[in-house]
C-alpha cells in the first residue's frame, strides 16, 4: 500500500510542478518580494515591521493560491477528463488516492514556500532604504541576480538539450540555487566579510514562516477536499471563504463559545488560521517559543487528518466514469 501511495504522491508532484499556473504565481509572488523594500520605504515609521508583515502576507496569499489550483488540477481535472477511471480501476482504492494526491499537493505546495522563504529572508536582510545615507545590500542582490540567472540558463541547456520540462526544471533549478545563496549570505556581510555572527538572519523569520507554511498545509487539505465534488471555481470560492473565515474565527467563534452553542461549532470546525498568523509579534518585538510551533503543528496534524477522513468520506459516493 505504502508504494501505491508514494506513486500516486510523486505523480501528483511531478503534474503539479509541470502546471503553467504553477510556476505563473510562484513567478508573480518573487516579483513582489522584489518590490516589497521599494513599497515600504514610503511608510512614516517602523519600515521593516511593515516589509515583514508585506511578505509573510506574499508568503501565505502564494500558498493559498497555489494549493487550490494545484488541488483542482490534480483531483477535479482529472474527475472531469475521465483520467481518474484508469487510476482507480487499477487495484488503488479511493483512500490511498486521496492521500495520495494530498501528500503530492503538499510536498509541491511546500516547495513553493520554501523558494518563496528564500526569497523573504533576502529582502529581510536588504531591508529598506530609509534615508539618502542607506545603501543598498550588493551581496544580497548580487546573489540574486546569480541565483535567478544560474537557474534560467541551467533550465534552458537542459530542455534544449534533453527536452525537460521547462517549468519543472526551472522550479528544481531556482530551489538548488536559492539554496546555495542563502548560505552564501549566511556567511558574508553587507561588505563582503566572512561574519555569520552579523548575517541579520533571523531566526524570528524562520519560525514565522514554518508557522505559515503549516496553515498552507490545512489549505491543501481544504483544496483537496473541495476538489473531491466541486470544479476549479467553486473549490477557489470555497477555499477563499474558509481562508478569510479561519482570520477572523477568534473575533466570530471563539469569543461566543462559552455562551452560544452554535460558536462553539463553529470554533471546532473552521480552521483557525489565526494561530500561525503572528502579526502582533512583528510589532510587539516577540519571540516565537518553539513550544507554540509545536502546539500549531500538533493542531494541523489532527485538522488535517480530520479533513482527509471527510474528503475520503464525499470521494467515496463520486461519480466517475
Amino acid at each position: 500500500m505504502l508504494n501505491k501511495l508514494f506513486t500516486v504522491a510523486k505523480n501528483t508532484f511531478t503534474e503539479t510542478l509541470r502546471q503553467p499556473i504553477y510556476s505563473v504565481i510562484l513567478a508573480f509572488a518573487l516579483f513582489l518580494f522584489i518590490l516589497s523594500p521599494s513599497i515600504t520605504m514610503y511608510s512614516l515609521d517602523e519600515d521593516i515591521k511593515l516589509l515583514r508583515e508585506i511578505g509573510l502576507s506574499t508568503l501565505f496569499i502564494t500558498g493559498l493560491f497555489i494549493a487550490i489550483f494545484s488541488a483542482a488540477s490534480a483531483i477535479t481535472e482529472e474527475i472531469e477528463s475521465k483520467t481518474i477511471t484508469t487510476v482507480l480501476s487499477k487495484p488503488i482504492g479511493r483512500p490511498t488516492f486521496i492521500f495520495g494526491k494530498f501528500l503530492g499537493v503538499a510536498v509541491a505546495v511546500s516547495l513553493a514556500h520554501y523558494i518563496c522563504t528564500i526569497a523573504y529572508l533576502m529582502i529581510v536582510r536588504h531591508g529598506v532604504l530609509e534615508t539618502a545615507r542607506d545603501t543598498h545590500d550588493w551581496p544580497v542582490i548580487i546573489v540574486a541576480i546569480a541565483a535567478l540567472s544560474g537557474a534560467f540558463l541551467l533550465t534552458a541547456f537542459l530542455n534544449y538539450s534533453y527536452d525537460w520540462n521547462f517549468p519543472s526544471t526551472m522550479v528544481k533549478s531556482i530551489t538548488i540555487f536559492a539554496t546555495c545563496g542563502l548560505g552564501v549570505l549566511a556567511l558574508f556581510d553587507k561588505q563582503w566579510q566572512f561574519n555569520p555572527a552579523d548575517n541579520h538572519i533571523e531566526i524570528f523569520d524562520i519560525n514565522a514562516a514554518v508557522l505559515l507554511l503549516l496553515a498552507v498545509t490545512v489549505l491543501v487539505a481544504l483544496a483537496v477536499m473541495f476538489s473531491t465534488r466541486f470544479n476549479v471555481v467553486l473549490t477557489l470560492i470555497f477555499c477563499v471563504e474558509a481562508f478569510l473565515l479561519g482570520l477572523i474565527s477568534d473575533y466570530v467563534f471563539s469569543r461566543n463559545a462559552d455562551e452560544h452553542v452554535w460558536a462553539k461549532i463553529g470554533e471546532t470546525v473552521s480552521p483557525n488560521l489565526q494561530v500561525f498568523w503572528i502579526s502582533d509579534a512583528i510589532y510587539e518585538g516577540s519571540d516565537i517559543p518553539a513550544t507554540y510551533i509545536f502546539d500549531c503543528g500538533i493542531y494541523t496534524v489532527f485538522y488535517v487528518g480530520a479533513i482527509l477522513l471527510l474528503a475520503i468520506a464525499m470521494f467515496q459516493k463520486r461519480q466517475v466514469g
